[in-house]
């Protein structure tokens, strides 16, 4: 029987399959004492994290006999990629297990937004019946959604947002030609900044790399169709929180939805204090039950077949 560690929360159908071949030690608060976890990974040989647990070249030091790591969501920013690469550790994300998650997500985000309904709820609380204002909001119907990045995420986003009515234009530094075809559908491939002079919608679906880092900076916000709106499901650090809020606060950006933030746990978010044009969540578009089952057991799943495979 290999022996996996697993730092963070997986669910009970997958810790239980991953019990009837191996043997397993579950802690999903051990990535907040790191000097435990590294104790513990002597004669580890799968590892299983979400986000928060750094797989870096001190932990990997710790696991000399780590041939796996599986990571419960797509973000590999907290693995050392090229430290795995070269210790032949393989490691495998949950591509494409919750994309519909993050499809709903934006969808609900963009009609919350184009509708104000965090700040009519506000106000109608206070009693100021303000029927007149939000009467003078538009429909999402016939509007343009521009995806960034046009991966397994964006291509939910899509099919979703198509079925809605919505015109959908695509960038991705990846893709060439002129469309993607997706079923009986094409979405338009364009520069990025044709995207973003079209765009009603833009809905971002990157990782986060050296070249993605502050990608929407203040001239890249500012390229922006006026009024429109900006939901960052992928990573903070891909967008500029101060210039973005400056923006916001200025109707130039005419609101925004952020499940990532540049430094996660988000501590300081006093730069959108007093915004009504915001809705902020803790990096949750991703994780609903569903999505969580279908993580967890792709995970388990893959992890259990690579181990019994290598042994």
């Amino acid at each position: 029987m290999s022996s996996i560690f697993i730092s963070e929360f997986i669910s009970a159908p997958a810790l239980a399959l991953l019990r009837n071949h191996h043997q397993v030690t579950y802690e999903p608060e051990s990535y907040q004492q790191r000097v435990t976890l590294i104790a513990s990974l002597q004669h580890v040989e799968g590892l299983i994290v979400r986000n928060l647990t750094q797989v870096n070249a001190e932990l990997l030091a710790a696991a000399p006999n780590l041939k796996v790591v599986g990571r419960l969501g797509v973000g590999l920013e907290n693995i050392d990629l090229p430290a795995c690469a070269g210790r032949n550790i393989k490691v495998i994300p949950a591509t494409g297990a919750n994309a519909e998650s993050v499809a709903e997500y934006v969808l609900g985000a963009a009609i919350a937004l184009s509708r104000g309904f965090l700040p009519a709820t506000q106000q109608t609380l206070a009693g100021t019946w303000p029927r007149p204002r939000f009467s003078a909001c538009y429909e999402l119907a016939g509007k343009t959604l521009g995806i960034v990045g046009f991966g397994s995420i964006g291509r939910v986003v899509f099919q979703k947002a198509n079925a809605f009515g919505l015109q959908c234009v695509a960038y991705d530094p990846l893709l060439t030609g002129d469309a993607v075809e997706i079923g009986p559908n094409q979405i338009p491939l364009l520069t990025l900044d044709a995207l973003l002079a079209r765009s009603d919608v833009v809905s971002l679906h990157l990782p986060f790399l050296p070249a993605t880092k502050n990608l929407f900076s203040h001239l890249t916000l500012d390229q922006m169709k006026q009024g429109s709106f900006l939901i960052n499901t992928a990573r903070g650090g891909i967008v500029d929180e101060e210039a973005l809020a400056e923006r916001l606060r200025t109707g130039r950006i005419g609101g925004a939805a952020l499940d990532v933030f540049e430094s996660e746990p988000a501590k300081n978010l006093s730069h959108f204090s007093g915004l009504e044009n915001l809705i902020l969540s803790p990096h949750i578009a991703g994780v609903t039950v569903e999505s969580n089952e279908r993580v967890s057991l792709l995970i388990a799943t893959e992890v259990d077949q690579f181990l019994r495979s290598a042994s």
